[in-house]
């Protein structure tokens, strides 16, 4: 067992609960709008972004997804190689798992967020609330509030939304669809998940307030085309049918973003003012 244990963290297996079966169901990748296309799973979503000069992939997601997603891009025309830059939304598991392995095969430069490069550096060491381990991948370019992210004529802007981890990362870029320029907006993640401290928390203590800015920034942002870290943010299976029945272009949806923000910010707040009651 204690052998079994050693080869489970040298190759960067979770321990605390395995969801890959689960999240790790292939669809067909499609076009969202643009240059933009959607190459994840059934639950973790997986962006490609095609440009002259190579592809941008944000979520690698788990290592176990990373030959879904090589599967999807080569369905699209590219070879994995043809990637030459991995970014992520945040350094949990299901969207950084996959950076070592996909930086292997691709050969791109993984580019993260200041606060979330030690625990991608570490395979999940460092991390204020999880314990799941990775393998660990070096990071090639260290990403600031507002930094750019430029490759072949296309520009991503990271825009830094904290709380849900230190680095969390929103992601937006300008895409042209039907002679009309979008303005793009993949939600890196604003939710409180199950167990998290708002209230004396020693190990991350401004967790609130970035969750405060985390939906400042949010808020701020003007958006046509609603995406995020995972498809259940932005609906869409839904989305994706009425897409596949020609009901026009159902990812432009600002009114869907506005809504996902203000309940997810009435969410936040609901807890936080449950967790400063407990005290």
């Amino acid at each position: 067992m204690r052998f079994l244990l050693t080869i489970i963290l040298l190759i960067g297996w979770p321990l605390f609960g395995d969801f890959t079966a689960d999240w790790n169901k292939p669809v067909t990748p499609f076009r969202i709008a643009g240059n933009t296309y959607y190459v994840g799973t059934n639950y973790l979503a997986s962006y490609l972004i095609k440009t002259p000069e190579g592809a941008i992939l944000i979520n690698p997601d788990y290592a176990e997804s990373v030959p879904l997603i090589q599967r999807s891009v080569e369905q699209l025309g590219l070879r994995f190689t043809d990637i030459k830059i991995i970014l992520i939304s945040h350094a949990h598991d299901d969207h950084a798992a996959g950076c070592a392995l996909a930086k292997k095969l691709s050969g791109a430069k993984l580019m993260v967020m200041d606060a979330d490069v030690p625990v991608i550096e570490q395979g999940g060491a460092g991390d204020f609330y999880y314990k799941t381990r990775w393998a660990a991948a070096k990071v090639d370019r260290v990403l600031h509030d507002l930094s750019e992210v430029k490759l072949g004529g296309v520009t991503l802007t990271a825009h830094l939304t904290p709380g849900h981890t230190k680095g969390c990362t929103t992601w937006t870029m300008d895409v042209t669809e039907g002679g009309q320029l979008l303005h793009v907006v993949i939600v890196g993640s604003p939710n409180v998940n199950t167990g998290y401290r708002l209230v004396n928390n020693a190990q991350y203590p401004q967790m609130a307030a970035d969750y405060e800015k985390c939906f400042r920034v949010l808020r701020a942002l003007p958006c046509d085309v609603f995406l995020g870290a995972h498809g259940v943010y932005f609906g869409m299976d839904e989305k994706l049918a009425r897409m596949k029945a020609r009901a026009g272009n159902p990812f432009i949806d600002a009114a869907g973003y506005r809504a996902y923000v203000e309940e997810r910010e009435r969410a936040f707040r609901e807890e936080w003012k449950k967790q400063k009651g407990a005290i």
